[in-house]
């Protein structure tokens, strides 16, 4: 077979194109909108399931490739599911009066959590104003008069006779001061004069004053001081009594005056803990009702020291409620997409803060919910990459999806020392979780991390492309129809949705197959319909729609300008016309994350006598990765079965890909390299007009590669660049024909017969284009014809074979020779 027999790709496989004629509509505008997913039948019905299991773990795990929508469909099932479905409770977080580190979780039906929470404002408000009011009314005053006159009476009646008997028994009733405390006390009358005792005792020892009558009158004070100390007490447990009675009517008129006001509360909330609360409420202030009785008083200081009057609000906060998930204006499930899932935004926290001395502090009112908390009874979306790289989160969310509730506390692990904290009362979660991942990333978890599979039950896989079908252009067609709409784009007409169709095809790597990276698409959409306005345009033509993808192509192409501009002054060594012994031009593929370009890169061979085989280069020097190393095994595999069947492989090869000076990875330039050594152990040159991609295995069978589009536009524009001359090409597997989506001016080069594409599935066919001499088959006697390409390489190999063995037995004649000449002289000796 020569190379004129292998036939170049015709032009028609080269690119799908969709005749716009075809299409049944003029114009997006005629077009109902797209009200369904579109090709993702797998993943919509695991999504859908995760949605309808109840059970514990069913939260659903939405992986897919970046760029094909995923968290836009996901919000679109969602909407679907939740709309007629019940709205959750409300939560409130209360003051436990029992123990205030651990507050209480008050449940309401949606909307009756702020109810009770203005409730509870209007009742504080309605004590703040009448309490004061309450403790100024008359009735209020009548009746502490009541107590006070009724204490009166029966302290008179106490000190009654007790005046007149210290009067008979020559003594008088005094006030003495002891403290912050007046007690009465007794001193005797002398000359009509009151005189303390000790001075009468000093009296006495100078002799001013009878001993007798001194002496009488200490045994009369102590009999008259111990009867006065008896009704002191009597005084003191009556002072005591009219204190708790008159605390008893203060808390009796409070409590009357606040179970009315906190009627409507009673009425309004019948829910048994609810209720206990109001009670342990109401019972609270009573306790502290001499503190609630402070609003709107000055304190007092010490004196010259203005005090300012104390705040209601501060004697009344430990009576609010903190109303932390209010559902009042939803309908249905909340569905609730975390953008920045920090462990705060998901999980609340508790707030601190600092009092006049300084202390940090915390209570009910700073406990503070998030969106975690806030999707209780719904869904939460958040993306995973983002919520692992965040400490704390990922650990406490399969913590709280296991246990099936969540404690709110603060992640602060850098907060060494705090004066007060919470236990909150755990909250119970009825949450579904959907996280968004790529499939690496899930497969990377459920491999380190076995508790995975068990809170996210349901793996939901967005493929990145569909089948292509009439069906397909038409649901896409709608959903650009949608697009538009939903951004006021212009209108496009059939040749514009032609064209978005044939690049939709282009971005899933395959004719056969669409891309449903829609917002990829919607994106060149928005860029073709702002042209078309600067154009002033009434609908986007196709023209818009290729001077959008030139420019998308143009803002992102300066890494592959700069390299071709080292190729074209020749600062890279391509060559694309004549031939060389041991060179071939292979074709790799740069990567920059939004963009794909292809450049040639030379790949060379030398071989000579040796038994070193096959010599890497790329691998000696460190920059060859793990399959390019395969694909060099696999190659030299292939030359053992063909050529090393009936003699060994003795030879040293060493294959390098020039001016390569980063790291070298892949195995579709084996094919390549296999050339290069064909044609060094030959001698037989290869075209560099042409250039070659496609991986190779052990039967010799070229294998697919990826990038073949890239690949060969690359190359096209090295020619290109240096002048087309109708003899260039490039050669690919021909498994890749389906891959085939090139760009049009590439297209039309081929057509007009200034470049063409080869297809091969064997190397032998490969070998053929390349050097325009046949293989060669080997005969029924084990050789290849002659005039073949396998002759040659055959020949050359079973020459450096014997060359090898020759130069063996030399060496081993000239050590012979050396061994019989010492032993001679050995004798002579």
């Amino acid at each position: 077979m020569t190379r004129k027999q292998i036939p170049v790709v015709p032009v028609e496989q080269l690119r799908w194109t969709l005749d716009p004629e075809s299409l049944p509509f003029d114009s997006t505008e005629e077009l109902d909108e797209q009200q369904h997913i579109i090709g993702q039948r797998r993943g919509v019905d695991a999504f859908r399931m995760g949605m309808g299991i109840e059970a514990k773990g069913y939260n659903i795990f939405v992986t897919g490739a970046a760029g094909i929508g995923k968290l836009a469909m996901v919000k679109r099932l969602l909407k679907n599911h939740t709309a007629e479905d019940r709205t959750p409770d409300d939560l409130c977080y209360v003051n436990n009066f029992s123990n205030p580190d651990e507050p209480a979780l008050l449940r309401f039906a949606a909307g009756e959590g702020r109810r009770f929470k203005e409730a509870v404002q209007q009742f504080l408000e309605d004590i703040k104003r009448e309490v004061p009011q309450l403790f100024e009314s008359q009735e209020y005053i009548n009746s502490k008069n009541e107590i006070i006159e009724a204490h009166d009476r029966k302290t008179r009646d106490f000190f009654k006779n007790l005046e007149a008997r210290v009067r008979d028994a020559g003594f008088v009733l005094v006030n003495m001061q002891m403290g912050q405390v007046q007690r009465p006390d007794i001193v005797p009358l002398v000359d009509g004069e009151p005189v303390h005792l000790m001075k009468l005792e000093e009296m006495a020892d100078k002799g001013r004053f009878p001993q007798e009558e001194l002496e009488s009158l200490q045994k009369k004070y102590k009999e008259l001081k111990e009867e006065i100390d008896a009704i002191f007490l009597e005084v003191r447990h009556l002072q005591k009594e009219v204190k708790k009675k008159s605390e008893e009517v203060d808390k009796l008129m409070f409590g009357n005056a606040a179970a009315e006001l906190a009627q409507p509360l009673y009425e309004s909330f019948k829910d048994e803990k609810v209720i206990r609360h109001l009670d342990a409420m109401l019972a609270d202030m009573a306790e502290n009702l001499d503190t609630i009785r402070m609003i709107g008083q000055t304190p007092q200081g010490m004196p010259g020291m203005p005090m300012m009057p104390v705040s209601a609000e501060s004697i009344l906060h430990p009576y609010q409620a903190n109303l932390i998930v209010d559902n009042a204006e939803k309908k249905g499930r909340p569905v609730i997409v975390e953008s920045y899932p920090t462990y705060r935004n998901l999980f609340g926290g508790i707030d601190r803060v600092m009092d006049r001395s300084g202390v940090w502090r915390t209570d009910f009112t700073k406990i503070a919910s998030g969106s975690f908390i806030k999707a209780n009874g719904g869904y939460l979306v958040l993306n995973l990459m983002d919520a692992i790289m965040e400490p704390g989160v990922w650990q406490t969310l399969k913590r709280a999806l296991k246990n099936a509730e969540t404690e709110i506390q603060t992640f602060d692990p850098w907060y060494f020392v705090t004066t007060s904290g919470l236990k909150p009362e755990p909250i119970k979660m009825e949450v579904k979780v959907v996280v968004l991942a790529t499939p690496q990333l899930y497969h990377m978890l459920r491999n380190y991390d076995p508790d995975m599979v068990k809170v996210f039950k349901i793996r939901a896989d967005f493929d990145s492309t569909m089948e292509r079908s009439s069906e397909a252009v038409n649901e896409i067609a709608r959903l650009m129809k949608t697009f538009g709409r939903a951004q006021n784009l212009l209108p496009f007409d059939r040749s514009a949705v032609a064209r978005l169709m044939e690049e939709g095809v282009r971005y899933a790597g395959r004719q056969e197959k669409i891309s449903t990276s829609f917002p990829v698409l919607r994106d060149v959409m928005e860029e073709s319909s702002h042209i078309a306005r600067l154009a002033e345009y009434a609908r986007v033509e196709a023209r818009h729609v290729d001077e959008a993808i030139k420019a998308r192509i143009d803002r992102a192409s300066l890494m592959e300008e700069k390299l071709q501009e080292m190729i074209d002054r020749g600062s890279v060594f391509i060559d694309t016309d004549g031939e060389v012994v041991g060179q071939v031009n292979g074709l790799a593929v740069y990567s920059l994350g939004d963009y794909m370009f292809g450049k040639p890169s030379r790949i060379t061979a030398n071989t000579s006598m040796g038994r070193e085989g096959i010599i890497n280069i790329e691998r000696e020097a460190d920059l060859s990765g793990a399959i390019h190393n395969k694909g060099m095994l696999i190659l030299a595999g292939y030359l053992r079965q063909n050529f090393a069947q009936d003699k060994p492989l003795s030879l040293a090869a060493s294959i390098a890909f020039e001016q390569s000076y980063g790291g070298v990875d892949g195995d579709s330039a084996s094919s390549t390299e296999l050339y290069a050594l064909f044609s060094s152990l030959s001698g037989v040159p290869i075209r560099q007009g042409i250039a070659v991609t496609g991986s190779v295995n052990q039967r010799g069978e070229v294998q697919p590669i990826g990038g073949v589009n890239e690949k060969i536009e690359g190359f096209f524009a090295c020619c290109e660049k240096k002048g087309l001359t109708g003899t260039q090409g490039v050669l690919i597997p021909k498994a890749n024909l389906k891959d085939l989506m090139l760009r049009e001016h590439v297209v039309r080069a081929v057509a007009e017969g200034k470049f063409s594409i080869w297809a091969v599935d064997h190397v032998d066919h490969g070998i053929e284009v390349l050097t325009g001499m046949p293989a060669g088959k080997r005969s029924k006697y084990g050789k290849f014809p002659a005039g073949t390409v396998y002759h040659l390489v055959e020949k050359k190999l079973t020459a450096l074979a014997e060359g090898l063995r020759a130069f063996g037995d030399k060496k081993s004649e000239t050590r012979r020779q050396k061994r019989k000449s010492s032993s001679a002289d050995q004798k002579d000796e």
